[in-house]
C-alpha cells in the first residue's frame, strides 16, 4: 500500500532551505510542496498507522499522541524560523502529493486570509493557578461535640473555600482584560487539569494572546508588571510560540 502525506502546516513561498536534518512524525524526512502561491510541509507515513481505522485507535493512546505531537510542533517551530506558517491540526493526512495540492486550492482563500492575520505574529500563554484554601484552625482542632457542632463547622469551611475561589476568579479575570487590551486577538481554553500542569494548584485562567512579534517585549513586561501578589496565586507565562491557537479561520472560532 503507498505511503500517506502527513501535512504540518501551509505557508506562503519561501526561498531559504529546510534544516536537512529535519524529521517528522515516525523519523520521516520532510519536505516542502509548492502548489501556486501557496506551500505545504509535508512528509511521508505509513497507512499502518495514518489510516483511517489504525488511526482512530492511536489516537487513544496517549503515549503515541505525545509523541506524534512532538515531531509535529518541532517540525512546525523549523519551519517558523524560514517563515510565518499557518499550522495545521495534528495528524492532517492526505493520499498522497495529489491530495495535499487539492487540499491547498479547496482551502485557498482561507490559508491565504489566515496567514495574512498570522503574519509577523506570535502567541503567548498566561495561566493563572490558585491553591486550595488554607485549612482552618479549628478543622484541626478536636472532633465536633455533636451533630450540629459538626455541620457548623463545614458550614463556616465552605464559605472559606467560596470566598478564596472567587478572589482567584476576580484576580485572574482582571488580568486577562487587562492583558486583552494589549493583544491583537484572545483565545480562552478550557482550564488545565492537575495531572496534564504539573502546577500547584487549580488552574482559574489559562489563556491565549496574538500579539505582534515586535510588540512581544512590551506584552512580557505587562504580564511581569500585572502577576497577582495575593497569597495563593501565582502566573505562568510562556511563549512566544508559533499561534497554534487562532489558526483557526476566524468565522470558525
Amino acid at each position: 500500500m503507498n505511503e500517506l502525506r502527513y501535512v504540518y502546516a501551509v505557508s506562503r513561498p519561501f526561498q531559504a532551505a529546510l534544516p536537512k536534518d529535519l524529521l517528522g512524525v515516525a523519523g520521516a524526512p520532510v519536505y516542502a510542496l509548492g502548489h501556486g502561491d501557496l506551500v505545504a510541509v509535508v512528509s511521508a507515513v505509513s497507512p499502518d498507522d495514518f489510516d483511517e481505522a489504525p488511526l482512530k485507535a492511536h489516537l487513544e493512546n496517549l503515549d503515541w499522541l505525545s509523541d506524534t505531537a512532538r515531531a509535529h510542533e518541532s517540525v512546525v517551530a523549523a519551519l517558523a524560523s524560514v517563515t510565518s506558517p499557518l499550522p495545521l491540526r495534528l495528524a492532517t493526512v492526505c493520499r498522497d502529493d495529489d491530495g495535499v495540492r487539492r487540499l491547498l486550492e479547496s482551502g485557498h482563500a482561507r490559508f491565504l486570509r489566515t496567514l495574512e492575520r498570522l503574519d509577523g505574529r506570535v502567541e503567548w500563554g498566561v495561566k493563572v493557578y490558585a491553591e486550595a484554601p488554607a485549612q482552618s484552625p479549628d478543622s484541626a482542632g478536636p472532633a465536633p461535640a455533636t451533630g450540629r457542632d459538626y455541620l457548623r463547622r463545614r458550614l463556616r469551611e465552605r464559605r472559606t473555600s467560596e470566598r478564596s475561589w472567587e478572589s482567584a476568579d476576580v484576580v485572574s479575570r482582571r488580568l486577562h482584560e487587562e492583558l486583552a487590551r494589549h493583544a491583537e486577538a484572545v483565545r480562552l481554553h478550557r482550564p488545565q487539569q492537575a495531572q496534564l500542569s504539573q502546577a500547584a494548584g487549580h488552574n482559574v485562567l489559562n489563556a491565549a494572546y496574538l500579539v505582534p512579534r515586535e510588540e512581544s517585549a512590551a506584552f512580557v513586561e505587562t504580564v511581569n508588571r500585572l502577576k497577582p501578589e495575593e497569597p495563593g496565586l501565582s502566573a505562568e507565562l510562556t511563549g512566544p510560540w508559533v499561534p497554534y491557537s487562532f489558526a483557526g479561520d476566524e468565522d470558525e472560532q
